[in-house]
């Protein structure tokens, strides 16, 4: 057997896209960051910052050694030994065979994809979230689940010779997912849609409009999610070559077809395409081209986002006739599109390129039962798992924000509001009618009402917030309902152009 040597090329190529992967991050909050009302767009944008913070952490300690050990020679997890990669230095990647590049680079490769996973799930519970039981939750899920299934999906054992140890579970089954589909985007969807039961509804939800307020974040998070997204689907390649070179084009043809997917969708169901959807398709379709990118051929990656942006663009909305209030989408687009293309492989691989035929090429069904086999165990463990760590972070320290919360800004709104009416009343100035503005039913009834609109999520909350309603009942200010898109105090958020422009200036 041949020394492998290092390669200089492929190290360099393995680096810029573990670069490339970490900008996915920032771009999902800033997309993520926008598609939220604007009181909640710095939470919303930090949940996502602080998970690059403790994942990264907990991967140098022990997660890459969970995920990528083998000492313990088992299908389920690497080892449970600490790590800190110190010894690292000067070895070479094995996994299921010997690359030409340090293991460092494979370390903060695969780190990234440890990163971007929880943060995907954020989406799901977005403008109800404590923020610290956030971090909390995100250290304990990547623990238990992330790290175990990415054993599972993507270590292909120590190979020393021809003997290999520690495989996991569905590599070692012939599961295919060259770059993540089941590791990251099922298992964030189905965790989305488990915290998403566990939290709740948001306060007005279906009532009140819950619109993006600033669709520019939303265009911009998605381009920095398309530019990085070569890095990690070409990047798992491990290697500058040919199959890096098809995983790149077909990112970009799948991405096309999702976007030209979804907009039809919209056209054909609501009689237009919206910007929303021309986002939210992108990333539709590099979810879906994430498992088969390099299993696939160009003009079948195009079909799977095409069919994957009509997919998800009908998914998003099943939370409205099934009751769950998955804020951001994640459940449509992660998880059903994640679905998508992992079963896709089953219908469209090519032994051209994997080595076994898929459906359409005259393979049978083998293949596409290995691709359900791992959609469905993933899921399955994502969504129980996270049940139960959702479920005892609520019941300890409390994982939805409070209710007043809602109320808080209008509560010290309205301390300015009448220090100022009662000052100008004592300069001799007639002050005949004060109105505060709000774009949440629920909150309005509140402070109109107090405890005759208090239900078992808000009757908890402190006697001081209902000197709003104190205030309404004597005569001193109104609360009146406005659409999201009027509210001036979010004017900043948004962009001055045309109608808008002339609206606020």
């Amino acid at each position: 057997m041949d020394e492998v040597v290092l390669s200089a090329g492929d190290t360099a190529w393995v680096l810029a896209s573990s670069a490339l992967v970490l900008l996915m991050t920032p771009g999902l909050a800033f997309f993520y960051g926008g598609m939220v009302r604007a009181k909640s767009a710095l939470n919303m944008m930090m949940m996502s910052i602080i998970t690059i913070g403790v994942v990264s952490i907990l991967w140098v300690i022990y997660g890459f050694k969970i995920a990528f050990g083998y000492e313990a020679d088992s299908p389920w997890y690497g080892s449970f030994s600490t790590s800190g990669l110190g010894d690292a230095v000067n070895e070479l990647a094995n996994n299921g065979g010997v690359y030409p590049i340090p293991l460092l680079a494979f370390a903060v490769f695969q780190l990234m994809f440890a990163i971007i996973t929880p943060a995907l799930i954020s989406g799901a519970i977005a403008d109800r979230t404590k923020f610290f039981s956030w971090a909390i939750f995100v250290a304990i899920w990547v623990t238990v689940v992330y790290f175990p299934v990415a054993h599972w999906v993507f270590a292909f054992g120590n190979k020393v010779g021809d003997t290999v140890t520690g495989a996991g579970y569905l590599a070692s089954q012939g599961v295919q997912d060259f770059a993540g589909g089941t590791a990251v985007h099922i298992n964030a969807g189905a965790a989305g849609l488990a915290l998403a039961i566990v939290l709740g509804k948001r306060i007005g939800w279906q009532r009140s409009p819950m619109r993006p307020h600033s669709l520019p974040l939303v265009l911009l998070g998605a381009s920095l999610l398309w530019f990085g997204w070569f890095g990690f689907n070409a990047g798992s390649a491990l290697a500058a070559n040919g199959i890096a070179a098809l995983a790149f084009m077909n990112t970009q043809v799948a991405t096309a077809g999702a976007v030209i997917g979804w907009i039809l969708t919209e056209k054909f169901r609501d009689g237009h395409p919206t910007t929303l959807g021309a986002a939210s398709g992108a990333v539709a379709g590099l979810v879906a081209i994430t498992p088969a990118c390099a299993f696939v051929e160009p003009w079948a990656a195009a079909v799977i986002g095409l069919i994957a942006g009509i997919a998800c663009a009908l998914a998003v909305g099943l939370k409205y006739k099934l009751g769950y209030d998955d804020s951001l989408g994640v459940v449509g687009v992660h998880l059903v599109g994640g679905i998508v293309g992992s079963l896709a492989i089953g219908f469209f691989g090519t032994s051209k390129i994997l080595g076994l035929d898929g459906l359409f090429y005259g393979g049978g069904v083998e293949l596409l039962g290995k691709q359900a086999l791992g959609v469905g165990l993933v899921m399955g463990y994502s969504f129980v798992m996270t049940l139960i760590i959702g479920f005892l972070i609520e019941k300890t320290i409390g994982f939805r924000v409070k209710a007043e919360s809602e109320l808080v800004g209008v509560d010290d709104m309205m301390s300015s509001i009448i220090w100022t009416r009662y000052f100008l009343k004592e300069q001799g100035y007639d002050v005949y009618d004060n109105i505060i503005f709000q774009d949440n039913k629920s909150s309005i009834l509140l402070e109109r009402n107090g405890k005759l609109s208090s239900g078992k999520r808000t009757k908890h909350i402190n006697v001081r917030y209902f000197f709003i309603t104190d205030r309404i009942s004597k005569g001193e200010v109104r609360v009146e309902w406005c659409p999201t898109g009027d509210m001036v105090a979010d004017f900043m958020l948004k962009p001055l152009q045309g109608s808008t422009f002339k609206k606020f200036r």
